[in-house]
């Protein structure tokens, strides 16, 4: 009985002595590393290299578009494609539909840079840049980075394989504007999240039933540790206003996959108005997602999410 105690005693010591050292180690506001050859974009046709623009800076288009990209030299060209042939046709009906695509090359080793180029000579770098990482981020830093680059009064960030049909962006404008109808234009807040939740029972058919206990918990954890409002977090199509991005992108400490769930913490913390609408969305070949090791990851970083702002290890900065 006393050897119980003693090992019980041990294990707390150890696990309160592992928790005030990641409180003692985290940096209490995020802080946004950027190299100076990632803050230029070439342009194609001059052969010039030019500065991108700050989220400080007033906008100058309607919509930015953020495409995160690792290694997808085969997936990457399929949804430029469809993304900017809808772009050119709310164009062509309306001349203030402007847009702007920015391709994140989140450190590739293959020929991401080079595609995107190519669709930059094509369009003209005025509607297609890329910004070339020096190394690998993770999707929630490629995100960070083409969002405090880019232009646009209005922000969507989609995922480089086209899982997502494009057009859908047009339910995520419609409930935005709901969302910030009332609000000042030039300071409105608001977040709609594309949503996959109407195809889960689809995908429970599909899995096996330890990937759909691994689904539900990590479902379980958002739930109770960080976001509330969104049901699912990791679709990768989310429409912002600029106002919104400048508040919340600027204060990311996760990187990864789950940057996500910080990125709806934070609009939430800050009382920002959310929305989730449905989407279709079906599996493309090459994801870069393991089940059940990224999801184990996604869910050790949920709880570091809720410690650490809990325990004020983490805070958030107001930009005034």
């Amino acid at each position: 009985m006393m050897l119980l105690f003693v090992l019980a005693f041990v294990v707390v010591c150890a696990i309160l002595m592992a928790l005030l050292f990641i409180y003692i180690t985290s940096v209490t506001y995020a802080k946004v590393v950027r190299f100076k050859e990632e803050k230029f974009y070439l342009n194609p046709k001059s052969g010039e290299k030019e500065p991108f623009p700050s989220i400080e800076d007033e906008p100058t288009v309607q919509l930015s578009v953020i495409v995160p990209a690792y290694n997808e030299e085969k997936r990457l060209p399929a949804m430029l494609e469809e993304c900017l042939h809808y772009l050119e046709e709310k164009l062509k009906t309306n001349p203030e539909n402007t847009f702007e695509v920015i391709i994140v090359d989140d450190g590739s080793t293959d020929k991401t840079t080079q595609i995107g180029l190519g669709y930059s000579e094509k369009y003209g770098s005025d509607k297609v840049r890329v910004l070339t990482l020096s190394n690998n981020r993770g999707k929630g830093g490629a995100v960070r980075l083409g969002m405090l680059s880019s232009r646009g009064k209005q922000l969507l960030f989609a995922d480089a394989d086209g899982a997502t049909t494009f057009e859908d962006i047009s339910k995520l404008q419609e409930n935005l504007q709901q969302l910030i109808k009332g609000q000042t234009r030039d300071a409105a807040l608001g977040l709609v999240c594309g949503s996959r939740a109407h195809l889960e029972k689809e995908a429970i058919a599909s899995r096996s039933l330890f990937r759909t206990l691994l689904m539900k918990g990590f479902h379980l954890l958002v739930w109770l540790f960080a976001a509330r409002s969104i049901r699912d977090t990791q679709c990768g199509f989310k429409l912002l206003t600029r106002p919104t991005a400048k508040l919340c992108f600027p204060n990311l400490h996760i990187e990864r996959w789950a940057f996500d769930v910080e990125l709806i913490y934070i609009a939430e913390s800050l009382n920002i108005p959310t929305g989730e609408v449905s989407v279709r969305w079906m599996e493309i070949e090459g994801s870069k997602i393991v089940p059940v090791w990224s999801w184990l990851q996604m869910g050790r970083d949920l709880l570091l999410i809720w410690f650490r702002y809990t325990t004020g290890a983490w805070k958030i900065r107001i930009h005034s």
